[in-house]
């Protein structure tokens, strides 16, 4: 889940919220469905990340509509989703970690690899570039 949030600056309520039917790992494309009012985005997906999918869809049973589920096979909440980022965070040595940094640590990166800001605007959803 940090992963998928971080590469796609996902909100929490996005990536909770995230089902199967949003993915094609054929074509390797995630259709993110923004909230807040965002524009949705369709960004694409790297071999790790689609590998790393099939995975999780193996383990689940199938049919299930969503694609992080707890260990009891229930849809992944908000609130499971923060005590995970907090468990790994510390593991880090990373003090007072939320979900959020992981939508700016995106934005950072792709600034710092290039991306303009037209560009970075659109792939995290924004509406104005302010």
């Amino acid at each position: 889940m940090i992963p998928m949030a971080y590469r796609h600056g996902m909100r929490v309520s996005e990536l909770t919220g995230l089902q199967w039917r949003q993915i094609d790992l054929d074509t390797g494309r995630v259709q993110v469905m923004r909230s807040k009012g965002s524009d949705n985005s369709v960004p694409p997906l790297g071999g790790r990340k689609i590998r790393m999918l099939r995975k999780i869809r193996r383990a689940q049973p199938v049919g299930s509509r969503f694609v992080f589920l707890t260990s009891r096979g229930a849809p992944m909440t908000r609130n499971g989703f923060y005590k995970l980022l907090e468990k790994a965070g510390k593991v880090a040595g990373i003090d007072d970690l939320h979900p959020h940094l992981l939508k700016h640590g995106c934005g950072f990166k792709l600034v710092n690899d290039g991306m303009d800001t037209l560009s970075l605007t659109a792939y995290l959803g924004h509406r104005a570039t302010q």
